[in-house]
């Protein structure tokens, strides 16, 4: 669970004080701290800071109506026809005299908490990491605070936590790699959900194309021994993902063999799954010169299992990953992978989640966004060894 602080946080929490709280969650009651002792008797010196300016004052001082600049600061659609220079001028004021909105008074205008809950597998990995760091990037930039949950991959809290949400008045939601069947009372946004769900958008990848260039780059490369992990049965992803790489295998004419099939299992975000999935595959005895990993990490548990094999990366055996995490470009040897822009993804999510909330766009029934993968060839992959036979 990521902490996030909520404005006047003592209040919210007093609201919250009768509503049970699972693990996952956290709210922090802010408390004050006095770090010198005060002599018996003496008068507490209290610091008070300059008073804040309010909307009022902020707009006299720049001959303007408070209606004008509330709509700037607000980012209101009806603020596009307001001159640039002059939402120019506002802003700097804003910074220049440290203007902060009531928080409460602003929610009561618009009818909204400006909170937006975010639903994950697990926060740790670095598919959901950077995904968040998208939704982050656009949710601070507009003003809006965020709840993250993981669960686990428990079905329990996947149905549990969009009521808890719900509960705390959240604007809308956003799951990440999150199955998701449920029509809300607020706008949801999924990324990596394949579900057409009344009101949900989808943010996906175009799996064809990444299968497509995957597999071509590999058997361009000669190999046609090629070796696969799927990922878990509870993954988002893998049913979409494995229904196109035999797709694109077939227009290729490269057969794939069932014993050349190891699967990943359990819901640790280590390379441990995949270091066990390649130990399977390599068990079989069935030779295969090159391995398509369902991730990043799992591809990196797959490079550990083949060194023990005595097997050489990518001499031996060309390995490729999906997602691009940060980490990928780092790994020894470097890791070619198919690019998912996990950071776009997590910002796209964002926007619309918010034009949706504000109720302009025309996605507010849902639909779908797809966004294009990349194949990043680094150092793991290479000519198929000599003497494999080729058709």
């Amino acid at each position: 669970m990521k902490n996030v602080f909520h404005p006047n946080v003592n209040q919210f929490c007093a609201g919250l004080a009768n509503i049970r709280l699972l693990p996952q969650f956290v709210c922090a009651r802010l408390r004050s701290v006095t770090t010198k002792k005060r002599a018996k008797g003496a008068a507490r010196a209290v610091r008070m800071g300059p008073k804040p300016v309010s909307l009022k004052e902020l707009a006299e001082r720049l001959g303007l109506s408070p209606a004008t600049v509330s709509l700037v600061i607000n980012r209101s659609p009806v603020a596009d026809s307001i001159p640039q220079d002059t939402k120019d001028r506002i802003l700097a004021a804003v910074h220049k005299y440290k203007y902060r909105p009531n928080f409460f008074a602003r929610s009561l205008r618009a009818q909204r908490s400006f909170t937006i809950g975010v639903i994950v597998p697990e926060v740790s990995d670095g598919y959901s990491a950077s995904v968040m760091s998208g939704v982050e990037d656009h949710l601070l930039q507009e003003g809006y605070f965020y709840f993250v949950a993981s669960h686990r991959h428990r079905a329990d809290l996947i149905d549990e936590y969009p009521r808890l949400f719900l509960e705390r008045s959240v604007d809308g939601l956003i799951a990440v790699d999150t199955p998701w069947t449920l029509s809300l009372s607020v706008p949801v946004v999924t990324v990596s959900g394949h579900n057409q769900v009344k009101g949900v958008t989808n943010i996906v990848l175009d799996h064809v194309r990444a299968a497509e260039i995957a597999l071509k780059h590999l058997f361009q490369l000669g190999h046609r021994e090629v070796a696969f992990i799927k990922g878990q049965e509870f993954s988002s992803d893998t049913e979409v993902r494995w229904a196109n790489i035999e797709k694109a295998a077939r227009q290729l004419g490269l057969a794939i063999s069932p014993r050349l099939i190891s699967q990943l299992e359990g819901d640790s975000p280590s390379p441990e799954l995949g270091y066990e999935a390649t130990r399977k595959l390599l068990a079989s005895r069935q030779r295969f010169t090159a391995l398509f990993a369902f991730n990043d990490i799992s591809a990196m548990g797959a490079i550990r299992a083949l060194r023990e094999a005595k097997l050489r990366v990518p001499d031996d055996v060309s390995v490729v990953g999906f997602d691009d995490i940060q980490s990928a470009a780092y790994q020894n040897p470097a890791l070619t992978t198919v690019r998912q822009p996990l950071r776009e993804m997590g910002r796209i999510a964002a926007e619309t989640l918010l034009r949706r909330v504000r109720r302009s766009g025309p996605d507010l029934q849902g639909g779908e966004t797809m966004v294009e993968p990349k194949l990043i060839i680094r150092e793991t992959t290479g000519r198929a060894p000599k003497g494999v036979r080729s058709r």
